[in-house]
C-alpha cells in the first residue's frame, strides 16, 4: 500500500507530519500522525462509519470521522491502529513513537506518612485512587477534546510529566502530570470544556482533587486544590474558574498538578498545549 505525506494544515494534525493511507472511499483518507512522542494525545481522521481498533479497544468515531487515542509513556518503537472502513478491507497504520529522556526529580520535606504510609492509610489511598480511576473510564460522545487546550493557570513548571520521583530519598512512581507553581488561592480555569466527573476536597495523597472529562476517554485532573468551585455532573466551558491553587495532600508548597489521561493511559499536558499552540 502506498503511503504519502499530506499537508500539515489538516484539521487537528497541525503539529506533526501525517501518514495518509489512500482511502477506500475517495472522499476521506485515513490520516494519522507519522510520528509522535511518548505520552502524546493523538488525533486522527478516518472515513465516517469506520471501525477503529487500538490497544485492545474499539475507538469511538465522530460523525465526521475523527478519533483520538493516547500513547503510553513507555511505548516503544511504534503503535498500530487498525481501521476498517465501511464496505472495505481492514487497513493497519503504524505510528512511529519517538523516545524521550526522563529526568529524576528529588523531593525533600514530604510528610513521611505520605511516602511510607501505615496499613490503614495505605488502604485509604488504594480506595481513593480506585474511585478516581473509575471516573476515567467514561467514553462520552462529547468532542470537547478537539478544542485547542489552554493553561489552567500560568506559572513556572516546577515538575515535569514522566520524570522519576524520589521522595525523601525513597523512589516513587513516574510523575503523572505537570506541576505549575502559583500562589495559594490563584484561580484555576478549565483548559478545555467538559463535564465534572469527580470532586473531593480531601484525598490523602492529592488533597483537593477534581476530574474534568473532555469526551472520548480524554480527561484532565487537577490536584492539591485549596478550593473546588464546581460539582460532579456540572458542565463547564473552557476558561471557566473551577477551583484554586493549594498545597493540600502530599505537597511541599502551593502549586497545581495538572494531569491528563486517555482512559488509563497517562498523557503529557505540555505536549497537548504545544500541539494546540501550533494549530
Amino acid at each position: 500500500m502506498r503511503i504519502a505525506l499530506i499537508p500539515l494544515y489538516l484539521m487537528l494534525l497541525a503539529c506533526v507530519l501525517a501518514i495518509s493511507v489512500p482511502p477506500a472511499r475517495a472522499e476521506v483518507a485515513i490520516t494519522f500522525p507519522q510520528a509522535v512522542q511518548q505520552s502524546a494525545m493523538v488525533i486522527g481522521r478516518v472515513p465516517p462509519g469506520s471501525k477503529v481498533e487500538y490497544a485492545g479497544r474499539e475507538l469511538r468515531v465522530t460523525g465526521y470521522g475523527t478519533v483520538v487515542l493516547g500513547v503510553p509513556r513507555d511505548a516503544q518503537a511504534e503503535v498500530t491502529v487498525k481501521v476498517t472502513p465501511p464496505d472495505a478491507a481492514p487497513q493497519e497504520v503504524a505510528i512511529r513513537v519517538e523516545p524521550r529522556a526522563w529526568d529524576v526529580e528529588r523531593i525533600s520535606g514530604v510528610p513521611p506518612r505520605t511516602v511510607s504510609p501505615p496499613p490503614e492509610i495505605a488502604e485509604r489511598i488504594r480506595r481513593e485512587q480506585a474511585e478516581v480511576s473509575a471516573s476515567r473510564g467514561r467514553d462520552d460522545p462529547r468532542t470537547d477534546f478537539v478544542e485547542p487546550f489552554v493553561w489552567p493557570v500560568k506559572g513556572r513548571i516546577s515538575g515535569r510529566f514522566g520524570n522519576m520521583r524520589v521522595y525523601n530519598g525513597t523512589p516513587g512512581a513516574p510523575h503523572s502530570g505537570m506541576d505549575i507553581a502559583a500562589a495559594n488561592g490563584t484561580p484555576v480555569v478549565a483548559p478545555a470544556s467538559g463535564v465534572v466527573t469527580f470532586a473531593n476536597p480531601d484525598l490523602y495523597l492529592t488533597g483537593g482533587t477534581l476530574l474534568l472529562d473532555h469526551g472520548y476517554g480524554i480527561s484532565s485532573n487537577f490536584l492539591h486544590l485549596s478550593r473546588i468551585d464546581v460539582e460532579i455532573g456540572q458542565r463547564v466551558e473552557q476558561g471557566e474558574v473551577i477551583g484554586a491553587v493549594g498545597a493540600t495532600g502530599r505537597a511541599t508548597g502551593p502549586h497545581l498538578h495538572w494531569g491528563m489521561n486517555w482512559f488509563d493511559v497517562r498523557l503529557d499536558p505540555l505536549l497537548v498545549l504545544e500541539c494546540s499552540a501550533d494549530r
